[in-house]
C-alpha cells in the first residue's frame, strides 16, 4: 500500500489517522546507492572465490586420515581432574608430553 516518488524521495503510506509521509534528501539516496554498489560488487566478488575455491579443491590431494569421529593421533591418558569427585572427570593428555 506504499507508493514511492523516486523525483521528489518520498515514500507515502496510510496510516492510522492519516497518510504517513517518508522524505529523504538526495545525498541519503546517493549514500544509499553507492553502499548498495559496493555490496552488489561484494557478492560478485565472493562468488567468483567460491568458484577459484572449487577449481582448486579439485586438485589438492585427499587427506591421509579422515576420522568419522574425534581420534586421538597419538597416545593419550587420562587424567582425573578431582580425584574426590565421584563423577570421574578427567581430561586426555598426550602420553608423550616432555616433563618441562
Amino acid at each position: 500500500m506504499a507508493v514511492p516518488n523516486y523525483t521528489y524521495l518520498k515514500l507515502k503510506m496510510p496510516g492510522p489517522n492519516s497518510i504517513i509521509t517518508i522524505e529523504s534528501t538526495y545525498e541519503h539516496a546517493y549514500d544509499c546507492d553507492v553502499e548498495c554498489i559496493e555490496y552488489a560488487e561484494a557478492l560478485v566478488e565472493a562468488e567468483s572465490l567460491i568458484i577459484d575455491l572449487d577449481r582448486l579443491g579439485n586438485h589438492l590431494p585427499e587427506p591421509k586420515h579422515r576420522a568419522e569421529t574425534f581420534e586421538p593421533t597419538e597416545a593419550v591418558k587420562l587424567v582425573l581432574v578431582d580425584p574426590a569427585c565421584p563423577d570421574n572427570r578427567a581430561l586426555r593428555i598426550s602420553a608423550t608430553l616432555d616433563i618441562k
